[in-house]
């Protein structure tokens, strides 16, 4: 017979959720994976192009393969849902992205050689990396929302993402230093090194995690569903369906502004190289403040305001809109228009929307039929990798069509920017629909179950 006292404490355990500090050890989980992540997206594509001489085709395809792998993953979220251990997946997914971010690396000494051999290397190798980062990352966050309480999964979030942000940053500062005098060896040596440290953050990091309490958790186990049921489960539900379109249309615009802002500084506003990466700092600072402006009202208001992160993701996208449009218009005031003022307010809002569709994703993802926390996951995090390939391609597509068409390199701008916003509004349109089932539902449920949001 159960100890009374005992399963009240199991119930008070499970509606607590993880700690503050185990939600950042979690976090550095998705540090290390950033980590690795920014050499073969940033670091590897500059060799290439720089010092291999490559055409910045080949670095751009490759990045497109790992975005376009990531469609796998629902197969590893459902994975984790159906296997013996979360903890399993995110440590081999990490363990093959940092394997294969080496090999890749290696190419760099292949391609001098033959370009077909490391060219097919080089493809096998962003294959892997998009599968690790699948396996690992949709497993971890189906752990960060299995295991934290609904009014801090906003929070969570917002220190999960500022932690890969910091891990991408200090990544480059470490690696720059230790790259000159540059080699390929030299490369190779400090990736493998990084990929053994990520690895060891990330054992520290999940050691013992699976043993804490899971939200919501029932004595009666569900039984297994195959990959179909699993899957069908999340389509057939409408609340996921339509966070699912929230996310690829949200991402798209968001992919699409990032490798024509600069261009766009430098061509109509006369912009150094040197100028446009601070501008890209501008941005991304404001994208910091974004974050902790959602991630400290959630901790604090989490409770008394179930609904904070829809209004964060429709405001947010709302802001982002307002902001592209005013770039749009910037074209025609450049290059006397305020547009450091504009690119971060652009960041912040992009950094509010965000990270409060990430905290809205981990809370809908408790909230199915079937405890799939991995495969709702998975779904979200496909539509997420195949919008941020499309809008890399599309973004870049789109201006340099524009610039032919319409031989004016303003209206171009223009145009692009227009589009993004047009694309914003139509998310902060699908964002205002997101959670308001389980708004009726909020009498029913505990505390802030029924919070919308991620």
């Amino acid at each position: 017979m159960r100890d009374p006292s005992t399963e009240q404490r199991s119930v008070r355990s499970s509606h607590e959720g993880l700690g503050w500090l185990a939600i950042l050890r979690l976090g550095l989980v998705q540090a290390a994976l950033g980590a690795i992540v920014v050499l073969t997206t940033s670091t590897l594509n500059r060799v290439m192009i720089v010092e291999l001489g490559l055409a910045a085709v080949i670095p751009g395809l490759l990045v497109g393969v790992h975005y376009g792998v990531q469609i796998t993953r629902p197969l590893w979220g459902h994975k984790s849902d159906t296997g013996r251990s979360r903890s399993e997946w995110i440590l081999g997914g990490l363990a093959l992205l940092a394997l294969s971010g080496t090999a890749a690396a290696a190419t760099t000494l292949l391609f001098e050689q033959s370009f077909l051999v490391g060219l097919i290397v080089a493809i096998l190798a962003y294959v892997l990396i998009g599968i690790g980062i699948g396996a690992s990352g949709t497993s971890l966050l189906a752990l960060i929302a299995m295991k934290t309480a609904v009014e801090r999964r906003a929070a969570a979030a917002t220190i999960t993402w500022m932690l890969m942000i910091t891990g991408i940053i200090i990544t480059s500062i470490v690696v720059g230093s230790q790259l000159d005098p540059y080699s390929h060896e030299r490369l190779i040596a400090v990736t493998a090194m990084t990929g053994v440290s990520a690895f060891l953050i990330g054992v520290i990091g999940v050691i013992g995690m699976e043993a804490r309490p899971t939200i919501g958790a029932t004595e009666e186990q569900s039984p297994a569903l195959s990959f179909r049921e699993s899957l069908r489960d999340v389509l057939d539900d409408e609340e996921s369906r339509l966070f699912t379109l929230f996310i690829f249309l949200s991402m798209l615009a968001f992919a699409t502004q990032d490798l024509i802002l600069e261009p766009y500084a430098g061509l109509l506003f006369g912009m150094t190289p040197g100028e446009t990466t601070s501008l890209s700092g501008t941005q991304h600072a404001g994208v910091l403040l974004g974050m902790i402006l959602v991630g400290v009202s959630g901790a604090v208001f989490g409770k008394r305001l179930p609904n904070l992160p829809r209004h964060f993701i429709t405001w947010g996208c709302f802001g982002s809109a307002l902001a592209l449009g005013a770039l749009a218009l910037s074209t025609r005031s450049a290059p006397v228009w305020p547009l450091e003022l504009n690119i971060f307010l652009l960041g912040a809002t992009n950094g509010a929307f965000a990270v409060a569709a990430v905290g809205t994703m981990m809370i809908l993802a408790g909230q199915g039929r079937t405890p799939n926390y991995g495969m709702r996951m998975g779904v979200w995090g496909a539509a997420q990798a195949i919008a941020f390939g499309l809008g890399g391609v599309l973004g870049t597509v789109a201006l340099d069509l524009g610039r032919w068409l319409m031989t004016s390199d303003a209206l171009a701008f223009s145009t692009v920017f227009s589009i993004e916003a047009s694309l914003f509004l139509v998310s902060a349109l699908v964002a205002t629909r997101i959670g308001r089932r389980s708004t009726v539902q909020s009498s029913r449920l505990p505390d802030a179950a029924a919070m919308p949001g991620e």
